[in-house]
């Protein structure tokens, strides 16, 4: 029985995909599940696999091509025990370099992703799909579409030739890098960017924090880190000045009664900006957990697109790779992002006396269109009396 492979259906703000990897050939044959192809968007990849045990009998769309949701890719034979037919591999594979192109992944490089927010489990061998991608992979499982998984990983930058060679290697963007590109410049030419600067005393957090990180971690399951204090402070601090949570919607301002706080990680695909919903109403080892939940999957490549859309306030931490000082880049459509950096001893005045403190510099880059610059200088400072005073984010003072 002949199936048409057809791209998944796509998220509303992607308007099509690349055809980023087949890893299949023509006549070879799969079992149910097997990943056939990797297809590429702005902001995830997504594997299709094999809706049934059996081979590929054409490939339509070859590596690099643009495709379109449900659009046809290749076509299908499902095979009940029988052997596929011996020919040559499809042409449009044998014209492919025997070498895989630098942006191409392989299947060890891969990790599978739920869409949805749970994993669900099927309950018959016919209807299971290794990771259920939510209402999307069900949509195309009843539209006869093969399913698919969602991974947002991508092989590692090409390495360089050292040898003395005067080589050039000239690779495409991937579509995510490019995607970066993209936002990052219109950042900067839509939006008048300032940025505002102040240290932090981190003594008192430390203190508290190795205090109680034993106990902490004991009952909660996770470690106590610097982050959750930063978002409980971005919070304290948003409440206090509305407007930096807010957005510009043309010659509207839109203000956002829920605090969504994304966090910039690095990953091997480049920079992700997944987000904490409600952050408001979560305590700090459910913080803590949020962090290192979507930690994991921005390492792994497993982020949905749902984790990494909306938001209403950024934080990055620039200091886990050392960076004593930045100008962080706006998020759009939000107006202010907080940059962490690292922390270092350095003498400061305390009662007259210099004394030895654990300082960082913060940053909070916002937008001058809707932020004016004594609201920045607070709500900058609001973060830092919080941080210096802990137990003020405990008392709501």
């Amino acid at each position: 029985m002949a199936i048409e492979i057809k791209v998944p259906v796509l998220p509303e703000s992607v308007q099509d995909a690349t055809i980023a990897t087949w890893h299949k050939k023509p006549g070879e044959m799969v079992e149910q599940d097997e990943n056939l192809v990797d297809i590429e968007t702005d902001k995830v990849v997504l594997e299709v696999v094999a809706p049934e045990t059996g081979f590929i009998e054409k490939i339509i769309k070859n590596t690099g091509d643009t495709v379109l949701a449900e659009e046809v890719i290749a076509i299908f034979k499902a095979s009940a025990g029988e052997k596929p037919p011996a020919k040559p591999a499809d042409k449009a594979l044998s014209d492919q370099p025997a070498e895989k192109a630098p942006t191409q992944q392989t299947a060890a490089e891969k990790a599978p992703l739920a869409e949805g927010k749970e994993t669900e489990k099927a309950a018959t061998a016919k209807d299971h799909v290794q990771y259920d991608a939510g209402p999307a992979a069900r949509r195309q499982m009843q539209q006869g579409i093969a399913p698919s998984k969602i991974t947002g990983t991508t092989a590692a930058m090409p390495s360089a030739d050292f040898s003395g060679n005067r080589v050039e290697k000239r690779v495409p963007m991937t579509r995510l890098r490019a995607r970066i590109a993209e936002r990052l410049l219109s950042a900067q030419q839509n939006a008048a960017i300032l940025t505002t600067f102040n240290e932090i005393n981190m003594k008192p957090v430390m203190d508290l924090r190795a205090r109680y990180k034993d106990q902490f971690e004991k009952a909660h399951g996770v470690k106590l880190g610097f982050m959750s204090f930063f978002a409980k402070a971005a919070i304290e601090s948003l409440k206090r000045f509305p407007v930096v949570n807010a957005s510009i919607d043309g010659k509207d301002i839109v203000y956002h009664g829920y605090f969504d706080i994304a966090i910039a990680v690095s990953s091997p695909r480049g920079l992700v900006v997944p987000i904490i919903r409600d952050a408001d109403k979560l305590s700090m080892a459910q913080i803590e957990k949020a962090i290192n939940e979507l930690g994991v999957k921005a390492k792994e490549g497993t982020l949905s697109i749902e984790e990494m859309t909306g938001g209403t306030f950024t934080i990055s931490n620039g200091g886990v790779f050392g960076s004593l000082l930045s100008t962080p880049i706006l998020n759009p459509p939000q107006t202010g992002i907080l940059g962490m950096h690292k922390i270092e001893q350095r003498p400061i005045v305390e009662d007259g006396q210099i004394v030895i403190r654990p300082m960082m510099y913060v940053a909070f880059s916002y937008d001058h269109r809707l932020i004016d610059g004594a609201e920045s200088v607070r709500f900058l400072v609001t973060i830092k009396e919080l941080l210096e005073d802990p137990s003020r984010l405990l008392l709501d003072i």
